[in-house]
């Protein structure tokens, strides 16, 4: 019962999910706290472009006030000044217009402007959570293979004590070859905890960049053919620029500071205002009857009140000369950092341009040789189950065997690595 028990609750428990690199950079494009915070900045720019567009609106009020006047006021029956204690009710509307103010016309088209910049911030931080992410998960992959290799290599050893002490018995080998191979068990060992510690240290980052804090995943790599790149197009490194979103938010700044500038000099520019008021009051001499009831005395005391102001700057202590001045700089400034972006833009792809090409030429030379050193390999095992090779030497030979072929994957792994970094680069999202 018990058993059958166990054999229940193991199959209920779920299995270790597995992700390949597509799925972790779908996964973080959509879900790492970066990307989250950018598409709320873009909502943001969404409620400023609606902000501005109601400053073309007017703004409506009304209002009621209850009042108490003691000693000495003005009587609205008679209209007199005397000594008299009163109630006051005034109730008031009105609305306030700028019928005419360009800065408000400008603010619009800067908020637009800036959801422009904000959509490219977005795609860019999802292109820096992307280039993050395809670096952990290949060094993840390393640390794993080379994980891999120690661990097959001291399966082997043990395995290789065991044959050598059988010979040794039987006279076949001298006794020195097992203590040969049992001198490098504690290296290899202490390689071993060093290779499993580097392996769950990338994982831990690997996971980082995903934003996730639950180690439930694995990581494996899907099987393709490795790409190539037309590295000899003159126009390679710019077509690159023009979709990165890097670049195309300096772009997009630079239009804004262009725009804050004619915001500034707005400042210059006169303004057309209107108004509208209605009011109306009740009042009463406290302790008397009041001369008619409070809808009465509303309908009769109602004012209206309508008019229209023209503002013209004159002097107004240089704040938008200076305010001009600053924004002319920031254009400036916008610029040089464009420039810095450029610099580093370039200097990415270059780089992953250069290490593309030099992890593609060892590759292929890796590939080529590959066969000569399996055939080197099944040589020496030949010989050294022959008693022509003593087995330390034959301990070596298989260690590089297997350092061979995890210097083949981790080759092959460099050059997808180099590839879908630069896949970032030229879909630019």
């Amino acid at each position: 019962m018990k058993k059958l028990l166990f054999i229940l609750l193991i199959n209920l428990l779920p299995a270790q999910q597995s992700w390949t690199l597509q799925q972790c950079l779908d996964y973080a494009s959509a879900n790492h706290p970066l990307v989250k915070q950018s598409a709320v900045n873009i909502q943001k720019n969404e409620r400023q472009i609606s902000a501005a567009k109601g400053m073309l609106l007017p703004s409506v009020d009304a209002g009621v006030n209850h009042n108490y006047n003691f000693g000495n006021g003005i009587n609205q029956q008679n209209n007199q000044r005397e000594a008299i204690n009163t109630q006051t009710d005034n109730l008031y509307a009105q609305a306030n217009w700028e019928l005419l103010n360009w800065r408000n016309y400008l603010n619009i088209s800067l908020s637009k402007i800036n959801k422009e910049s904000s959509t490219f911030k977005m795609k860019q931080a999802q292109n820096e959570v992307r280039l993050n992410v395809i670096q952990m998960f290949f060094t993840y992959q390393n640390s794993k293979s080379w994980l891999e290799v120690l661990e097959t290599q001291l399966s082997g050893i043990e395995d290789q004590i065991k044959r050598t002490e059988k010979e040794v018995e039987i006279g076949n080998r001298p006794k020195s070859d097992i203590y040969d191979i049992k001198a490098n068990l504690g290296t290899m060992q202490e390689q071993w905890v060093s290779a499993k510690n580097q392996r769950d240290l990338s994982k831990i980052n690997l996971l980082n960049s995903l934003a996730i804090t639950k180690d439930t995943l694995d990581f494996t790599i899907a099987e393709e053919n490795l790409a190539s790149s037309n590295f000899n197009d003159a126009n390679f490194i710019q077509n690159l620029l023009e979709k990165n979103p890097a670049y195309q938010t300096t772009l997009a700044e630079i239009k804004a500071q262009q725009k804050s500038v004619e915001v500034a000099k707005s400042g210059y520019l006169p303004t057309l205002n209107g108004s509208y008021i209605w009011s109306s009051f009740y009042n009463k001499v406290l302790g008397q009857p009041a001369p008619s009831n409070f809808s009465d005395q509303i309908k009769t005391n109602k004012n209206q009140q309508l008019s229209f102001g023209l503002n013209i700057p004159i002097f107004n202590k240089l704040q938008v000369k200076n305010n001009v001045e600053i924004a002319k700089l920031n254009v400036i400034n916008s610029n040089y950092d464009k420039d810095i972006v450029i610099n580093d833009l370039t200097k990415s792809i270059n780089s992953i341009k250069a290490q593309f090409l030099n992890a593609q030429e060892k590759y292929n030379l890796l590939e080529a040789n590959f066969e000569n050193q399996k055939l080197s390999f099944q040589k020496s095992e030949e010989k050294y189950k022959e008693g022509l090779m003593d087995a330390y030497t034959f301990f070596v030979v298989r260690n590089n065997w297997l350092q061979a072929n995890y210097n083949l994957i981790n080759s092959k792994n460099d050059v997808v690595q180099q590839t879908e970094l630069l896949k970032v680069f030229e879909t630019g999202l």
